[in-house]
């Protein structure tokens, strides 16, 4: 029995003795038409805007979503998994166009600049978080578009979780308050 005590003790210090290992950050994968949205299920290239990408730790294939918003969503859902090991985004600032935002320039969600609250919906015609490599590039559409430049940690949680109503082509409602976010 003092056997078994003292080995478990000494098992204890060696793991209090090992350094914490830090796990590789998963690469962000190309864009291909394979690609589906991790809520719609829609193919992702089908949809105008930028997409985004989650890993998480232990799983090879990552989700997409036909809108960064939907990723900042999943973010904040207690519902989702936890476990995340990178979100990239397309950067808007090294983007073709609003229709073609790019099949490989990701970058960090984290090192983002997002404009919330413009006129611009994103490709599943709810309000977007518009991600940009730059803050100066994110001030230029917010200027040109309107909006507010946030991080990716400033985004209000009710942003990407209220419901949006789509009242026309022309305007969105978001929650409850009715105000359109033009």
């Amino acid at each position: 029995m003092k056997r078994h005590v003292l080995l478990f003790l000494a098992l204890g210090l060696l793991a209090g003795c090992q350094e914490d290992v830090e796990i590789a950050r998963p690469a962000a994968l190309e864009l291909t038409p394979e690609a589906a949205g991790h809520y719609c299920q829609m193919t992702v290239l089908e949809h105008d805007g930028p997409k985004a990408q989650i890993h998480l730790t232990g799983n090879p294939f990552p989700f997409w979503f036909t809108q960064v918003r939907d990723a900042v969503a999943f973010m904040h859902s207690p519902e989702e998994p936890k476990n995340i090991a990178a979100i990239y985004v397309n950067d808007m600032d090294n983007a073709d166009s609003w229709k073609e935002p790019g099949f490989d320039n990701w970058i960090e969600a984290e090192a983002a600049w997002f404009v919330v609250e413009s006129k611009r919906a994103g490709g599943m015609g709810a309000p977007e978080t518009i991600p940009f490599g730059t803050e100066e590039g994110a001030k230029e559409f917010a200027a040109a578009n309107g909006g507010r430049v946030l991080r990716l940690d400033d985004i209000p949680v009710d942003y990407v979780l209220a419901p949006v109503e789509l009242s026309s082509a022309d305007q969105l409602t978001h929650g409850t308050s009715g105000e359109a976010a033009k």
